[in-house]
């Protein structure tokens, strides 16, 4: 996981809008415009990319034993895939911008009995992101994430 602080100035009329240029500038897809899920989910099939574009949010990332983080105005964290994720809370006007790299779609998983095999199996087979969401071909992802197989 990539968690970058104050990663995107954001326009004041729109700053969703922000968000949205900087992760299509970056060859990021899929785009969306809603919030975070109240209960624990994964994605075996995408990598995840996550700005916020407004308020706050308490995200719990890791699965229900892991730690929480603070999500604000600005903030962007990257999620590669099978990183389970879960709102914990938020303030009344939060705004999350989510993406993917191009050619991914997410499934959904919830962490059930029996569901992990085969997760594991898609999450293996998911492809590093060509660039970084919020810094292009030279930002930390490029360097910080490899493929041990």
């Amino acid at each position: 996981m990539i968690l970058y602080r104050q990663a995107i100035p954001l326009d004041a009329q729109d700053p969703a809008r922000s968000i949205e240029e900087r992760f299509v500038e970056n060859g990021w897809s899929g785009l969306w415009r809603n919030g975070i899920f109240d209960f624990h989910h994964y994605h075996a099939t995408a990598h995840e990319v996550l700005g916020c574009a407004r308020g706050t949010v308490q995200v719990q990332l890791g699965g229900p034993d892991s730690r929480s983080v603070s999500l604000h105005a600005t903030d962007v964290v990257v999620l590669p895939a099978g990183t389970a994720h879960r709102n914990l809370g938020h303030s009344d006007d939060y705004l999350i911008v989510g993406g993917y790299p191009p050619g991914q779609s997410p499934d959904m998983c919830y962490g059930n009995p029996g569901e992990r095999p085969d997760a594991e199996r898609q999450i293996a087979a998911v492809s590093l992101p060509e660039s970084d969401p919020v810094l292009g071909q030279h930002g930390p992802l490029m360097e910080q994430w490899q493929i041990d197989r």
